[in-house]
């Protein structure tokens, strides 16, 4: 006889993880405001103070920043994907 699907993650756990996913995804979401906001400030700010030689750090940096702020992104979006989903689950929509 064949086994019947069962969830990896017990069914109670859900409406815990869907908060907890839920929360820390728009946390971290505000932390990739305040980064982009702060070094959007701070560049704009070194762009009216130095030479030209530096422009080149500039992009180098500019670079690094934008790694960072996809980095940031993708994992706020993971949480808050699984924060939906979770959500869904919890509340009897199974997709």
């Amino acid at each position: 006889a064949a086994k019947p699907i069962a969830s990896p993650i017990a069914v109670a756990m859900y409406p815990t993880l869907s908060v907890f996913k839920l929360t820390i995804g728009p946390v971290i979401t505000a932390f990739f405001f305040i980064v982009v906001f702060v070094l959007s400030f701070s560049l704009t700010y070194m762009l009216h103070n130095i030479i030209d030689a530096a422009m080149k750090l500039h992009h180098l940096g500019k670079t690094v920043a934008s790694r960072f702020e996809l980095a940031t992104a993708a994992v706020a979006s993971v949480f808050l994907g699984f924060g939906s989903l979770f959500l869904l689950l919890a509340s009897g929509v199974y997709v």
